[in-house]
């Protein structure tokens, strides 16, 4: 996959825009990833600086292509800029962390709470996160992550299921204004990619987790976790605007308080979903245990959403069915994800709508083409 073309507007520490580096190459295409950005504009321009957010695109999502940052410096730029007309404006719902001083002062709070000697490594920015590795002695010790209100439950999440289950999520150091909150590092490799026995393994080492909080919604939604039990009213708002141009789409649509019925009726209680349960969200470390990563889309909801989101191999949903049925007897699981299938896709498409109605119009790039995508899909299902 082709990386990015980056071009870096600079601005200063009042936010007064500077001008523009040259463009240059960056490996990585994924917009949100800034730390080959970061090193590139000090190893090229013998530059310190922190990028704030994006500000145009040369194409409609992500990967790769040509794009635009603002990023802000605190020293002297010793190479010329070329003239950038870019008003950085006011936007209501633009991020803490996407202003200029806004990095630092999330950086001076996390490195507070960290031994003396600590540095931070800026990762990641975008409108759903910013992400930094704190290390120390050139090791990483901590990571400090930064995110909107609506995924601030994220340090509540982990310290609940950290209770039930004990190593299976990272232990949250400190928490802090604006969203910030001071992760424990957790050694190991992402499983982007891994297969159905690594699946398997991590649908059994949740399962005691959403079985203990399938009698205790209450506690999730006290605690903030947002209840996304399935609203039809929700669905249909987000799903309607497209049914007349995405095959399969009315038909769901006019089917879809049926479906709700038919899949209550299966049995399986509502419990803690963590949203996006794919192999890349959870880390295996040097000893063979896994970690589950990226808590920031949990809500209260169906457990086959997460089941279908790890995987689509009939032996692993088989094991998976099996616990729910010793768990709650008379259930059917396997009806209940069949049912899902396509719910999961309009959930998810009603997700990246709620994401796009609290973000700035330059960030919308980032998941605009989503809702339709994951509609398609779900009308795929039902069409197919």
């Amino acid at each position: 996959m082709a990386g990015r073309t980056v071009t870096l507007v600079l601005a200063d520490e009042a936010g007064t825009v500077l001008g523009a580096l040259p463009d240059f190459p960056v490996p990585d295409p994924w917009w949100q990833e800034v730390s080959e950005v970061v090193a590139a504009a000090r190893e090229r321009y013998g530059l310190e600086a922190t990028v704030l957010r994006l500000i145009s695109a040369g194409q409609a999502a992500p990967p790769g292509g040509h794009v635009t940052y603002l990023a802000q410096v605190r020293t002297p730029v010793p190479v010329e800029l070329a003239p950038c007309p870019v008003d950085p404006g006011w936007s209501p719902v633009r991020m803490p962390w996407a202003v200029p001083g806004g990095p630092a002062e999330s950086v001076r709070w996390a490195l507070g709470c960290l031994p003396a000697g600590a540095v931070a490594v800026q990762m990641r920015s975008w409108n759903l996160s910013a992400v930094w590795r704190c290390d120390v002695g050139g090791e990483p010790v901590a990571w400090l992550k930064q995110v909107p209100g609506f995924l601030a439950p994220e340090p509540a999440v982990l310290r609940l299921v950290g209770e039930v289950a004990p190593g299976l999520v990272p232990a949250v150091l400190a928490t802090g204004a604006a969203g910030r909150a001071l992760l424990a590092h957790v050694p190991g490799a992402d499983r982007y990619g891994a297969g159905p026995g690594f699946c398997a393994a991590v649908a059994r080492d949740f399962h005691a987790v959403q079985e203990h909080f399938a009698t205790r919604q209450r506690e999730l939604i006290d605690a903030g976790v947002p209840d996304r039990r399935l609203d039809h009213d929700r669905l249909a708002r987000v799903a309607g605007a497209y049914a007349d141009r995405i095959p399969g789409l009315a038909a769901l649509l006019a089917d879809l308080p049926a479906r709700l019925a038919a899949l209550a009726a299966c049995g399986l209680p509502d419990t803690l979903v963590h949203g996006d349960l794919h192999p890349g969200n959870v880390r295996e470390t040097p000893d063979g245990a896994r970690v589950i990563l990226d808590w920031g889309d949990a809500t209260v909801g169906h457990p086959a959403f997460d089941i279908l989101r790890l995987t689509d191999d009939p032996a692993v949903l088989g094991e998976w069915a099996a616990r729910w049925r010793t768990a709650v007897p008379g259930c059917d699981p396997l009806a209940a994800a069949d049912l899902a299938r396509p719910l999961a896709e309009l959930r998810a498409a009603a997700a990246y709508q709620d994401f796009v109605d609290h973000i700035e119009e330059s960030e919308r790039p980032y998941h605009a083409l989503d809702i339709p995508d994951r509609l398609a899909a779900a009308g795929s299902i039902v069409g197919g």
